[in-house]
Formats: structure tokens, sequence, C-alpha cells
């Protein structure tokens, strides 16, 4: 079984999706006006965290000008972006040393939990194809074997708590009924884990108020509280 700093070269090695290979070199090279003078991470992404983790988080995909940029999930989204939503609402909650997300530098560490992605391309619109989170399964499989202590997990959206859904499917795992997605429900699986659904702090959950800090604090408060 690979460590994670195996499990982390061979993601940022990867070259399965062409499209989306093609579009993060595309987009690091030419670039956010605001960040033109950077040099953009422009590679798939690897998760980032404490590895004795009892909480993973499975988010979506890298920001074009977020972590395509930094080469961190959840970073440099920018001032009230996802990665400053999420990090308030852990640091909140005792997981995370500082309430920001800016660059890979700015001294946040997360401790007892990890944080992952279905798709570890920026993906145009936000939306990988199918065949794409094919492709990226065996990457959030490697990782997760890599993290011996996972007992509760977050599904960040809908795609990436079905991700996880199906990664216990290929274990061999059976449900009746499959867990679906909503935010704030927990299921208990087979295995003793919990899987945990809660809407994806994106921009377009987060300013309509689909998602609200009070929202995202109230699910890592319960977490805190018991595992």
């Amino acid at each position: 079984m690979p460590g994670l700093v195996a499990v982390r070269q061979a993601i940022v090695e990867c070259d399965r999706c062409p499209r989306l290979r093609t579009y993060c070199a595309e987009i690091a090279r030419v670039k956010k006006r605001a960040y033109r003078d950077q040099t953009y991470w422009g590679r798939p992404v690897p998760g980032f965290g404490d590895p004795d983790a009892r909480l993973l988080l499975v988010a979506l995909a890298p920001a074009a000008h977020g972590a395509n940029r930094t080469g961190r999930p959840f970073t440099g989204d920018g001032a009230g972006g996802s990665g400053d939503f999420l990090m308030a609402a852990l640091h909140d909650a005792g997981f995370a040393n500082i309430p920001t997300s800016a660059d890979p530098d700015d001294g946040l560490v997360l401790d007892d939990v990890f944080i992952t992605s279905a798709a570890r391309c920026a993906p145009p619109q936000n939306k990988p194809t199918p065949e794409e989170l094919a492709n990226c399964a065996s990457h959030l499989a490697n990782e997760i074997d890599a993290l011996p202590n996972i007992r509760v997990v977050v599904g960040l959206g809908k795609i990436a708590f079905d991700a996880y859904v199906r990664f216990l499917q290929a274990r061999g795992m059976t449900f009746r009924p499959r867990p679906t997605f909503a935010h704030g429900a927990t299921h208990h699986l087979p295995n003793g884990q919990q899987l945990v659904g809660c809407y994806h702090p994106s921009r377009q959950n987060t300013n309509t108020g689909k998602l609200t800090p009070q929202m995202i604090q109230a699910i890592f408060r319960r977490l805190k509280s018991k595992i």
C-alpha cells in the first residue's frame, strides 16, 4: 500500500485526462490578471491535511485560479471564497489553526482533518465528465488507503458524496438503501464510518444563502464533539 508521499507524486504526474490537462495548462499560461506575476501550479492537485486525521472531507475539484494556481485544495480562491469560507468553519470547530487559506506558505495547519477531491484537475465550468471522475477514482482510493484512522467522511456536494459511495462499492460494500446526499444527513456505514452530506462551499451556494456560515459550522461543531 503506497504512503501519502508516493500517492501525492502519482497524482501530480497524472496525465489520464487530455481535456483537463490541456485546460489547466492553458489557464496556467494565460492566468488571471490579478495573478499575472505568479507562477501557476497547473498540475493535478493532491490532498492536504493531517495524515492521522479521523475526519475526511471530499470535495469536487480544484478551482481554476485557486488550487490550480496554488497547488493546495481550497487555497487562493480570494477573500470570501470557498477556501476562506471552509477554513473559517474548520477553525471555529478547532480543526484548523487559522480561519483563512490564502497560499501554501500561510501557515495553515489542519488538525484531525484531511481534504481530498473526486477530481484532481480544474474542469471547465466546474464539471468533470463521468469518464474523468472514473479516471481519478484510483487517486481517491489510494489517498484514502494511506489514511488509516478515518472515522467520518463529509461529502462536500453531491458529486463528491457519490464519489465516496462509489469507492466503497468498488471495495465490495453493499447498501440497502444506497446513501443519498442531503445537507446535514448522516449515514452510518457497514464499515463503522459515518458519511455526512454538506453543501459545497462554492460562491454559488454561499452568495445565495443556500449554505450559510451557521449551517456549515453546525456540522463541524457536531463532528468535533463526536469523533
